[in-house]
C-alpha cells in the first residue's frame, strides 16, 4: 500500500550499501517515476544526469579537491566523505533543475516540482529496495564546473542510490499531523 510506502522510506547511507550493482533497468524505472511528478505549467523543470562507474571517480576527486581549495572552515572528515560515499554508491544521480526561459512561474515552483520528482524517485527506489538519500555538498554551486549545464540549468545536489543489506530503523516523528494542522 502506498501509505505504507511513504512511512517506511528512510535516508540509507552509502556507508550502508552492499556492492550489490543496480541495474539500468532498476535506474530507469526511479527516473520514470520522476518524470511524474505534479509540474506547475508543464515546465517538467527536472534534469538528471547519471553517474556510475568511472564518473562516480571523477566526481569523487572533484568534490573532495574543490571542498579542499574553496572552503574557509575545511574539515577533514567533510573531504573524506567527499573522496569517498561516491565510490560507496551504486549510483548517483545529479538532480538538477532547468528554469523555464520564460519564467512563466515562480523559481520556487520550479525548485518544489524537482523536489516532488526526487521524492517519486526515493519512493520507486524505496519499493525496489535500493537505498538513497539527497545529499547538497557545501560547494553545489560550483557543479556548473564539473557538469555542462545548459544555459538556466543548476545542480541542487545528488540522489545518493545503493543496495543495503540491515533492516531499516522505525520512522519517528517530533510531533502529530494533529499539531501541524489549523481547520478553518
Amino acid at each position: 500500500m502506498l501509505s505504507e510506502i511513504i512511512k517506511g522510506r528512510r535516508a540509507v547511507f552509502p556507508v550502508q550499501y552492499n556492492q550489490e550493482p543496480i541495474t539500468k533497468i532498476e535506474i530507469e524505472t526511479i527516473l520514470e517515476a520522476a518524470n511524474w511528478a505534479p509540474t506547475h505549467r508543464r515546465t517538467e523543470p527536472w534534469r538528471f544526469k547519471v553517474l556510475q562507474d568511472k564518473s562516480k571517480i571523477k566526481l569523487a576527486t572533484f568534490l573532495s579537491e574543490t571542498y579542499k581549495i574553496s572552503v574557509e572552515n575545511f574539515k577533514e572528515t567533510k573531504y573524506l566523505k567527499y573522496q569517498t560515499n561516491p565510490l560507496k554508491a551504486g549510483c548517483i544521480i545529479a538532480i538538477c533543475m532547468k528554469r523555464d526561459p520564460k519564467e512563466s512561474i515562480p523559481e520556487w515552483e520550479e525548485i518544489a516540482a524537482t523536489a516532488m520528482a526526487v521524492q517519486n524517485m526515493w519512493l520507486t527506489a524505496h519499493n525496489l529496495n535500493i537505498g538513497a538519500y539527497w545529499s547538497s555538498p557545501t560547494i553545489i554551486d560550483q557543479m556548473h564546473l564539473f557538469f555542462n549545464l545548459e544555459e538556466g540549468e543548476r545542480c541542487l545536489g545528488f540522489f545518493y542510490m545503493g543496495k543495503y543489506d540491515d533492516d531499516l530503523p522505525e520512522g519517528t516523528r517530533k510531533s502529530t499531523i494533529t499539531d501541524k494542522t489549523e481547520w478553518l
